[in-house]
């Protein structure tokens, strides 16, 4: 009998000792970019002044850009935003690192407030929404969804963008495959992120 509840209890240890690693691997196949503590995994451009404050990505000061080491094609991205009110940023995707603005890529807006009228969930100079869905000082979930040539952008869940590339574009800006990036626009603008994940599609 002893050696049956001594097994029972081994057995119980091993499944709890398993458990985080396959919870890791749960949630249809999302990962998380950002693991609350540091920018393990991201390089940052311009010595910008990228921060980690209670398990979010602070950003402010000057022009800089916070780029994920790794690389992504079709993919299902998520975070949690907070904009100060008149801050600008913007989420990049298929982009690569660069030490002034990134000339690959398409730039998803941040901005709720700021004097630039294109507000958040705008594919910025391609699809332009002018009316802001999120407001300063409030989390708000923003998803960028890429597969193929197509790209959907979501506010607390609202579409706010449908867009396909037409076929050929062979300039900078382009649907293609590279990193994730986090802009930081201007010295007054301070914005937050946070459960910053993607699911590849």
């Amino acid at each position: 009998m002893k050696k049956i509840v001594a097994a029972a209890f081994t057995l119980l240890a091993i499944v709890s000792i398993s458990l985080p690693f396959v919870s890791a691997a749960d949630d249809d196949g999302w990962v998380s970019l950002f693991n609350g503590k540091d920018l393990s995994g991201w390089t940052i451009s311009e010595n910008g002044q990228f921060t980690v404050e209670d398990g979010c990505i602070v950003v402010r000061g000057k022009r800089a850009h916070l780029f994920t080491k790794k690389t992504f094609k079709d993919f299902h991205f998520k975070t949690e935003i907070k904009t100060e009110p008149g801050a600008n940023s913007g989420l990049y995707f298929h982009t690569k690192h660069d030490e002034t603005w990134p000339t690959r890529g398409y730039e998803v807006q941040v901005n709720c407030s700021h004097s630039d009228p294109v507000k958040n969930g705008s594919l910025w100079g391609v699809v332009r929404n002018f009316d802001p869905i999120a407001k300063d000082n409030e989390w708000y979930t923003m998803e960028i969804i890429v597969k193929g040539k197509d790209v959907i952008t979501k506010v607390n869940g609202k579409t706010v963008v449908h867009y396909t590339e037409l076929e050929g574009v062979t300039a900078g800006r382009r649907i293609d495959q590279g990193s994730m990036a986090i802009q930081a626009h201007d010295p007054k603008s301070i914005i937050r992120y946070r459960n910053v994940q993607i699911k590849p599609l």
